[in-house]
């Protein structure tokens, strides 16, 4: 048995997206966005066998806040799609006849959510062509539009009642933790008047609304569900559309996301995240018992869609040999049918699957974590252990395809991936646990993890790193500054050591993230400086290697930033930058090239063979 090659690794993408897939009104194949033979277009895969059919051609990019959001239109005559590059996307629509595509809005601004009205003679997008994000009508198929919404907050997430008789969306507070759902009738005495049904606080939503999500209607018009943090756990609740006390419609101590309706509204499907395994969870609407409909184990499933007769539920299944890909679960059966295939046998049977392991806290809180052991691909250990941070920090690594934690481990080192204080999926009060707290709790348990490591046979107690990127990158250098000694070498990848100056020069989203992780810049300035790295490198003492990407367009200036104070304290580090890419590293060929220099980097200074 050999590991997988870099180029191989660099080979395994998803071939299906993040958005939700789309059923074929007949029921017979299911339309998902994917890369499949190259680009990245609308593909229709049968879901009894046969081959895939392309159904557009050259979508090309999608803008950092967009995604393709692949939809069918009620009356079955248009796919529409999102594309375009930063800044600037727009709607484009191709016809179900064969007919060409065409671009149907021309809003010259970011649309992020895009839904069909019921009578598929408009859509509802979420665009920033104001400076603030506001929701617009674009008719089909002339691309008229006019803005519905004018508010200086952000309204988003617009979707329109199957019945027709109302629209929805939602509108952020200044602070992003705070989501009104906005009912506006379309019939009726009170028809354009907008009100709030629904208020919904202490949910930080750090994607423009995409993460409190979408609200979904239930086909008959009278219930809204929403994602709500009000349990201390994130779950599907679910509000009359004319207003009322909420409820949960599935409460559990587990995240919930992805709700879907079935057609005749009598049930609903929605993922369960326990522990990082994410299961698909159906939940009848009249309080009956819910059933599992998968359970992954160490898998992730997501965005389901029920078949339009509701027998079935489509969705993506992801594993730590492999990406998402689609699959369809009989509702009545529980049998599975896998309609993509992003790794083959012959190279999914050569990549590790981590051991989930437990270790303790300073303070006594339990830190889950994976394991992953060269022995897995049959390589020797090379006697080196290597924690890997995920970003975010509210983020999480699940048992999903890694292919930079695939990288290390076929090179023989052992790795870590812990989830440390301040991850989701374990509750408000764990992600909350570093709040106010960067590079304080959550560093320590990243270097509890090295300890962890340390007292393995298989690892040298002398030869242990850390590395990561985003927010891994900066608890990479936090722990050269702020931890010293604890590692023998770092691997900072697109990270920040300043949360001042990081307050100062990133989007706006950042801003709000550290805004509520850290306070005011100014009432809390103690705080941001105890979380910044790189007003402590006088006291580092291992090598730190800094790398981020340069070039598209305008960049960070973080990284650079601190190799330069590196230098003026006549500290050890590597500085390298990458070509063509935003602050982040993303590029096929700039991102094999940045895997041999971490990998030199580290045989370097853990004194390798």
């Amino acid at each position: 048995m050999s590991p997988a090659s870099p180029d191989q690794l660099l080979a395994i993408v998803p071939l299906a997206g993040i958005d939700p897939p789309v059923w074929q009104a007949d029921g017979t194949a299911v339309v998902v966005a994917s890369p499949l033979g190259g680009g990245n277009d609308l593909w229709s895969f049968p879901v009894d066998g046969g081959a895939p059919e392309r159904l557009t051609s050259g979508i090309g990019s999608v803008g950092h806040l967009s995604s393709p959001l692949p939809r069918r239109s009620p009356d079955g005559r248009y796919w529409s799609y999102v594309t375009g590059d930063i800044g600037s996307t727009e709607v484009w629509l191709q016809p179900t006849d064969g007919s060409p595509a065409f671009e149907l809005s021309r809003l010259g601004a970011n649309i992020i959510g895009a839904e069909w009205s019921a009578d598929s003679g408009s859509l509802l997008v979420a665009a920033n062509r104001t400076g603030s994000y506001d929701v617009h009508q674009v008719s089909v198929p002339d691309g008229a539009h006019r803005a519905l919404t004018d508010d200086e907050r952000y309204e988003v997430c617009p979707v329109a009642s199957p019945t027709g008789d109302a629209r929805y969306h939602v509108m952020l507070d200044e602070t992003w933790t705070e989501h009104h759902l906005v009912r506006v009738p379309l019939t009726g005495d009170d028809a354009g008047t907008p009100t709030t049904i629904m208020v919904d606080t202490g949910f930080f939503d750090y994607q423009y609304g995409r993460v409190f999500g979408t609200p979904r209607v239930s086909p008959d018009g009278r219930t809204v569900l929403f994602r709500s943090y009000r349990s201390g756990w994130i779950n599907i609740w679910a509000v009359a559309a004319t207003g009322g006390a909420p409820w949960p419609v599935h409460p559990e101590d587990a995240d919930q996301d992805h709700a879907a309706w079935s057609p005749d509204g009598a049930r609903i499907v929605l993922t369960s995240n326990r522990d990082a395994s994410v299961r698909l969870v159906e939940v009848p609407v009249d309080g009956g018992d819910a059933r599992v409909l998968v359970d992954p184990g160490d898998g992730v499933c997501a965005v389901p869609a029920y078949s339009p007769d509701g027998t079935r539920v489509a969705f993506t299944l992801a594993r730590p040999t492999h990406p998402a890909d689609l699959h369809v679960v009989d509702v009545a059966s529980g049998a599975l049918t896998r309609l993509t295939r992003a790794v083959g046998d012959a190279v999914e049977t050569h990549l590790a699957r981590p051991e989930r392991i437990t270790y303790t806290g300073e303070d006594g809180l339990e830190i889950p974590a994976f394991l992953y052991l060269p022995s897995a691909v049959g390589v020797e250990p090379n006697g080196a252990g290597v924690v890997l941070v995920h970003g975010g920090p509210t983020m999480q690594w699940f048992p999903t395809f890694e292919n930079y934690a695939q990288f290390l481990v076929a090179r023989g080192y052992t790795l870590l991936l812990p989830n440390i204080r301040g991850s989701s999926g374990y509750g408000r009060a764990f992600e909350e646990a570093n709040d106010r707290d960067w590079c304080g709790g959550d560093l320590r348990d990243v270097v509890r993890g090295a300890e962890l490591l340390r007292a393995r046979p298989d690892v040298d107690a002398d030869r242990i790193a850390v590395t990561g990127l985003s927010y891994g990158g900066i608890m990479s250098m936090a722990a050269t500054t702020l931890a010293p000694g604890a590692f023998r070498s770092a691997v900072s990848l697109s990270g920040y050591g300043d949360f001042l100056h990081m307050m100062d020069e990133q989007e706006f989203r950042h801003q709000q993230l550290l805004r509520k992780e850290l306070g005011d810049p100014v009432a809390d300035r103690d705080v941001y400086l105890r979380a910044s790295s790189i007003y402590a490198v006088r006291q580092a003492r291992n090598p730190l290697f800094i790398a981020h990407g340069v070039g598209r367009y305008p960049q960070s200036d973080a990284g650079r930033r601190f190799a330069e104070a590196m230098e003026r304290e006549y500290k050890p580090f590597e500085y390298r930058t990458y070509p063509d890419e935003h602050y982040y590293v993303y590029g096929r060929d700039n991102t094999r090239r940045l895997w041999a220099d971490v990998d030199a980097f580290l045989r370097r200074t853990l004194d390798l063979a």
